[in-house]
């Protein structure tokens, strides 16, 4: 693996934290990912699938696919719009609520080892840095520089 690569770089960073914080919340049964989708959920407030897949910057097949386990073991559930029927909003279910909590708790853990491992300025600025590559206002300046 070229270490020159920003790419690359970022996504062994992800994997690996993405494999600690996977560990720290095995008590749930839930990965990282999965609670991060509980979470994003309860802060947007039963968002539509479209709202969701913008939000965390993910397809919406790609989302289907995510949400198939969480909907199926009950945490998530699919509730159409009141006035446009083909549109879903993805919301928590009372189980879901209590996943949520239980895993809240291990996830607050694993930050707090994260920032005491790293240091809370440079994880508060790594979190900056990762909301600004995350952003469109990046994706549009790299595809206007050719």
């Amino acid at each position: 693996m070229t270490r020159d690569c920003n790419n690359a770089m970022l996504r062994r960073a992800s994997r690996m934290l993405g494999q600690i914080y996977d560990d720290a919340l095995t008590p749930s049964g839930l990965r990282a990912t999965q609670h991060g989708m509980l979470a994003q959920i309860a802060i947007m407030g039963d968002p539509t699938l479209r709202d969701l897949a913008t939000e965390i910057v993910m397809d919406l097949s790609a989302l289907g696919h995510t949400l198939k386990p969480l909907i199926r073991d009950g945490y998530l559930a699919l509730v159409p719009d009141k006035k446009d029927r083909r549109i879903k909003h993805v919301t928590l279910t009372k189980a879901g609520r209590k996943k949520l909590e239980q895993t809240t708790k291990l996830w607050l853990e694993a930050q707090r080892r994260f920032e005491k491992t790293f240091g809370e300025q440079r994880a508060a600025d790594l979190r900056a840095v990762l909301e600004e590559l995350s952003s469109e206002q990046f994706r549009t300046s790299f595809i206007a520089i050719r």
